[in-house]
């Protein structure tokens, strides 16, 4: 895989998630790659694993899926519209065959849980906690938040970054690395306000490991070109829940569950663009093996 290549697809990726409400045929997103049909479906599938119109349903039942997480005055039928399905019962079987229940039901079993929502396999059957054992974790979490976050909400002004993509959980260090090595010889991190990122385009929520989309990134006070595989990007501008870690790189799952618990028992509701995290140290040289970073969560509004 070329670095060219990569900064292609970096421009279909952004453009199939800004347009999931619209048409996004074959001919339309190849034009945005600038390659001809053919060859960006055979591109876009080396890169991805994905046929072009496997990842954009997929993108569609996960919108959906977080839509009906975040957005519960929602109807189904409006979801059915606003992603371009065809029939409620297209949508409903589309559905189904991720999340193996139906729109409805997902909405009741998952409106108030924080755990990870699985995209098994039909051979399998979920395991649902006993309510004993969700509220034992509730409570462990929500205990853990209060001992390891400093919690603010924070006004965040439009932040540009320079980044590298990376799908999945495997050889996230490569990535970090990579950003860290291309940022050293221009000597960004040395003036204390840029800081490595971690910007999720997807959610581990609704979102196999395997599959998921981050933005490996550093945080940039002034204009710089970038070449190969190195895209700019921007972080939204907006309302944010912050929190300030310390803590081991294998709690990172627990603190931002346990954010996203703070989040709805203060009223708070997600928008509609990404969580990221910003790192304050190298955790390989903390005494601890601990990270210092921050947990942004974007939020729409407050109501009571």
């Amino acid at each position: 895989m070329t670095e060219e290549y990569q900064k292609r697809i970096n421009a279909v990726f952004e453009f199939i998630d800004t347009n999931l409400d619209n048409e996004l045929s074959l001919e339309i997103v190849a034009q945005i790659a600038c390659y001809s049909p053919f060859h960006f479906h055979r591109i876009f599938k080396m890169i991805t694993n994905e046929t072009l119109n496997q990842y954009i349903i997929r993108k569609k039942i996960e919108k959906a899926a977080s839509l009906l997480l975040h957005k519960k005055e929602l109807t189904i039928t409006s979801i059915v519209h606003q992603l371009g399905f065809t029939s409620n019962a297209v949508f409903t079987r589309t559905f189904k065959n991720y999340y193996h229940q139906s729109p409805s039901n997902f909405k009741k079993t998952h409106l108030h849980k924080f755990s990870k929502i699985s995209q098994i396999d039909s051979k399998n059957s979920q395991q649902m906690e006993s309510y004993e054992t969700y509220i034992c974790n509730l409570m462990n979490l929500k205990n853990f938040t209060t001992m390891h976050a400093k919690i603010e909400i924070k006004e965040l002004a439009t932040q540009p970054y320079a980044y590298v993509t990376h799908i999945g959980v495997e050889g996230l260090e490569k990535a970090f690395q990579k950003i860290i090595q291309w940022c050293t010889p221009k000597q960004i991190l040395e003036n204390n306000r840029s800081k490595i990122i971690r910007v999720f385009h997807d959610s581990f929520k609704i979102t196999n490991p395997d599959k998921v989309r981050m933005s490996i990134g550093v945080t940039l006070t002034e204009t710089i070109a970038v070449n190969g595989d190195i895209n700019i990007g921007h972080l939204q501008k907006g309302k944010y829940i912050v929190g300030r870690y310390e803590l081991l790189i294998e709690d990172l799952e627990k603190a931002w569950t346990g954010l996203f618990i703070w989040m709805n028992e203060n009223g708070y509701k997600k928008a509609d663009y990404n969580p990221f995290e910003v790192y304050h140290n190298d955790f390989n040289k903390h005494p601890e093996k601990k990270a210092i970073l921050d947990l942004y969560i974007p939020v729409e509004y407050y109501f009571n």
